[in-house]
């Protein structure tokens, strides 16, 4: 046990996966954390779930890790490992009807769907030819927040969620004499010729689905992409991702990239572009569930009073110098708290000054005591509106950790500006980035939704 207590010391507070081994050397537990550091510290702190690697933990005689660049991969790399060696308390990773698989279908646009063991049993014994139509299984992924990672994955890969377009219909033509398309179906081309391939032109008539106007579609619903092209663009590097080699597809975008700018296809090179700047910085932490993001607070009790994070966001909301309002949205570990949201009519400040509107609420929010304290308080602002609640906090002698976020004007940036400087409270920023996010998009909603409301009523 010694030489474990030195092992954790050394252990890093990054993403990845964590291996516990007993004293013959097999694998018998591996788990994912947002922080190494703190997730397998707490094993060692004394039980305090009814899971079985906690109840057995005293078998574990070594462990060892694997650091990963983000939580996705992370997930990714447990999967492959309970897969690969089938760690014995992993018991739901070999017979629990409730894990999440992803799913990529044989078809000539592959589909990417998620599935849960018990649907996949079910088509396995009910309709094997179905359950051949499934293609590539990846996973188990057990405590994943599927809704999330496909958001993330479509974002990465652009994979396609809709129709393919339908083919131009077909001229009749004499015996013998190759089929063509109705001229006024061509958007470039010759009369006569055969049909353009997708991916040279736009299919006319073909209605482009949400995604392809967000610019996460290559055009599979309007003919703008080949099923050869879509398989090697999309599908095969989401496949090498799924099976843990991250760097092998950036290599694969980066000759993508170069090809096309060589040959004048900016607008490809561009989407390739971003595709790799979003590889390289993924932000996934809510890809975990919120019993598993609990389970990581509780893991971290300089930052929580009580054990139960309390989140509070404000913003202000006015239309010009008048129907001035501020709002607090507050989240807990299970996501929003909306019995405690709580409004703000300015009283004090006349013209228009957010910075001046957000330290009435929070002196106002400071005078109730009989509300629970915040562990963090967080603000829609940027570097004015930190450095004006630094005030406010100062003068009441208050120590809570807060922070701003910065949308830009535009609404597409989010810049963190952080009042507190604690490195704990750093570092929990750094791997809570969604969350903080998320607080702020509500406590911007619910101001805005305010401010309409009062303006409605006159």
């Amino acid at each position: 046990m010694r030489n474990i207590e030195d092992k954790i010391k050394t252990l890093p507070d990054t993403p990845g996966v964590y291996l516990f081994y007993n004293k013959t050397g097999e694998l018998i537990y591996v788990g994912k954390a947002t922080s190494l550091k703190d997730r397998v510290r707490s094993y060692f702190r004394g039980r305090r779930t009814p899971r079985p690697i906690e109840e057995m933990i005293h078998e574990v005689a070594s462990i060892d890790w694997k650091e990963t660049d983000s939580v996705l991969e992370a997930v990714i790399l447990e999967s492959i490992f309970i897969k690969k060696h089938q760690p014995k308390y992993n018991i739901l990773g070999k017979d629990n009807k409730s894990w999440n698989y992803i799913v990529i279908t044989k078809s000539d646009y592959s589909k990417v769907v998620t599935m849960r063991q018990h649907d996949i049993d079910v088509l396995r014994v009910n309709d094997p030819r179905g359950f051949k139509r499934l293609g590539d299984l990846f996973g188990p992924y057990p405590g994943l927040n599927t809704k999330a990672v496909m958001k993330i994955l479509r974002r990465l890969f652009r994979f396609s969620t809709c129709l393919p377009a339908r083919s131009p219909d077909l001229v009749g033509t004499k015996a013998g004499e190759p089929a063509r398309p109705h001229p006024g179906l061509l958007l470039r081309g010759e009369e006569g010729r055969t049909p353009l391939p997708a991916g040279e032109g736009r299919v006319r008539g073909a209605r482009p689905c949400l995604y392809y106007e967000m610019g996460q579609c290559l055009g599979v619903c309007t003919g703008e992409i080949t099923p050869a092209n879509y398989r090697h663009r999309v599908i095969v590097p989401l496949k090498w991702f799924l099976s843990g080699k991250k760097r092998q597809v950036i290599k694969i975008f980066e000759q993508q990239m170069k090809r096309a700018s060589k040959e004048q296809r900016f607008e490809d090179a561009a989407q390739l572009r971003n595709q790799l700047h979003a590889l390289e910085r993924i932000h996934d932490v809510t890809l975990l569930n919120k019993d598993f993001f609990a389970d990581e607070i509780k893991n971290m009790p300089e930052l929580t009073s009580g054990g139960e994070l309390r989140i509070e966001g404000y913003d202000i909301s006015n239309l010009g110098a008048t129907d001035k309002v501020g709002s607090m949205v507050v989240f807990n570990n299970e996501g929003p708290v909306r019995s405690q949201y709580r409004k703000f009519n300015i009283k004090t400040v006349t013209g228009q000054s957010d910075v001046d509107c957000l330290a009435e609420v929070l002196q106002r929010r400071l005078k109730h005591t009989e509300w629970p304290r915040p562990d963090v308080i967080l603000i829609d602002g940027g570097r004015p509106q930190v450095s004006r609640i630094k005030k406010v906090f100062m003068d009441n002698h208050v120590a809570i950790p807060f922070m701003g976020i910065a949308k830009g004007p535009e609404r597409k940036r989010n810049d963190i500006l952080l009042g507190s400087k604690e490195e704990k409270f750093v570092r929990w920023v750094a791997s809570h980035q969604p969350l903080l996010i998320r607080v702020r998009d509500e406590a911007h909603r619910f101001a805005i939704m305010f401010n309409r409301s009062k303006r409605k009523i006159r």
